[in-house]
């Protein structure tokens, strides 16, 4: 997990009752490894699922749970808390905190906090199916949006009661995605970002094929940061082990051709096709369809190929392409190869690395490649260099590519 983005800010974490109060353990651990001062106030009902001691031990800060607490110097603990805060996250938010916060209640230290506060607050919901489906639950969480407050969640799956649906509390790690998307300036508001990460997969029997060592990490990051950057992104992803990105659409593919086909199916719709994906080149034009068994004389298999579908050329030459962003692996002459290819796919950008110093590597350094010239970006972790690039390509981004 990247740590950049959040460090050095400081969050109030309210906590009300219910069984998730167990999640914010974890979630307070996520916040303040990644450089937050986390500050938590509990409600008296909190304080039934989980102990401030143990709070006090995550956050490494006293836990406030009264208006009346004397460790405040002035007894004003609903004004000072929340003063060198950045932001107030109520997590778990109960039905009965959403009523308090939408009806204006202050009638403990919470919820006085909030209604004093001079910053953001988020919520992140947490209660049974049928508690979340209420009318009166959505009509107060309708409100709390059109007061300006962000509503984070609730995820759909099993809850404690034993009842599946609405209303769960996002995981740890998604909660903490949720607060960085939050604060990351939205460069690319309004904007819809098509991506390819990972490697293809071309079958050669049913058990083999050929592939390639990428390992998506830096098609992920990039589709993390333009989420991030206030985009709406459309992930097609090759066979890879990774969690999907906070607020990312993703579909799964295998193949080129069929990387391919997810992707002319989208771009009219996109302002942005940025293709990261190690796209292979060729394909068995036959894959066999059982296993291929060695033979009593040895003999080799033989294979006829045949070239797939040069995804990033296909975009190009679009009589109305999307701005497109390439990415280029070399093993050698990168600064030749890169602007050749550039050139060759008659993209406005080209991003070159070196491929076998980077695949499956957390860290990762690139040359931008454009008509201009080429730009050196220094070696970074993925998460910092997918929030550089993002950069990179927001500022590159011409007036008539706002939404189409």
């Amino acid at each position: 997990m990247a740590t950049a983005e959040l460090a050095g800010k400081h969050l109030v974490l309210g906590m009300t009752g219910g069984i998730a109060c167990y999640k914010i353990a974890e979630l307070t651990r996520l916040l303040t490894k990644a450089g937050v001062t986390v500050q938590v106030v509990m409600t008296e009902a909190a304080t039934q699922f989980i102990t401030p001691v143990t709070m006090q031990a995550l956050s490494g800060r006293p836990v406030y749970t009264s208006q009346w607490d004397a460790r405040i110097a002035n007894n004003m603990a609903h004004i000072d808390l929340s003063r060198e805060a950045d932001a107030i996250v109520i997590a778990p938010a109960s039905t009965d905190f959403l009523a308090k916060l939408a009806h204006g209640m202050a009638d403990d230290l919470l919820a006085t906090l909030c209604v004093a506060r001079d910053c953001p607050l988020l919520v992140v919901p947490a209660m049974n199916r049928q508690m979340w489906q209420n009318p009166a639950t959505q009509r107060n969480v309708a409100q709390l949006r059109a007061d300006g407050i962000e509503v984070l969640g609730p995820d759909s799956g099993p809850q404690a009661c034993g009842e599946i649906g609405d209303g769960r509390m996002l995981e740890a790690g998604a909660t903490y995605e949720a607060i960085a998307s939050f604060f990351a300036p939205k460069i690319l508001s309004g904007r819809r970002v098509l991506l390819t990460a990972g490697p293809t997969f071309e079958p050669l029997d049913p058990v083999r094929g050929i592939t390639n060592r990428s390992s998506g990490k830096m098609g992920f990051a990039l589709a993390r940061a333009a989420q991030q950057a206030g985009a709406e992104v459309h992930l097609v992803a090759g066979p890879v082990a990774l969690e999907t990105p906070w607020g990312v659409l993703r579909e799964d593919v295998q193949t080129a051709q069929q990387m391919h086909d997810a992707v002319m199916r989208s771009v009219a719709e996109a302002d942005i096709f940025i293709g990261v994906a190690a796209v292979a080149d060729w394909r068995v034009d036959h894959a066999s369809e059982h296993k291929i068994k060695k033979t009593a004389d040895r003999a080799l298999p033989t294979f006829s190929f045949v070239e797939n579908p040069d995804i990033l050329a296909s975009v190009a030459k679009l009589p109305h392409p999307p701005f497109t962003v390439g990415f280029a692996a070399e093993s050698v002459d990168l600064e030749m190869h890169g602007e050749q290819k550039r050139v060759r796919k008659n993209v406005p950008l080209l991003i070159g690395n070196l491929g076998p110093l980077t695949f499956g590597m957390d860290d990762n350094e690139v040359v931008l490649f454009e008509a201009s010239g080429s730009t050196r970006l220094p070696r970074a972790d993925k998460q910092t260099l997918a929030r550089a690039l993002i950069a990179e390509i927001a500022k590159r981004l011409p007036d008539t590519s706002l939404i189409r």
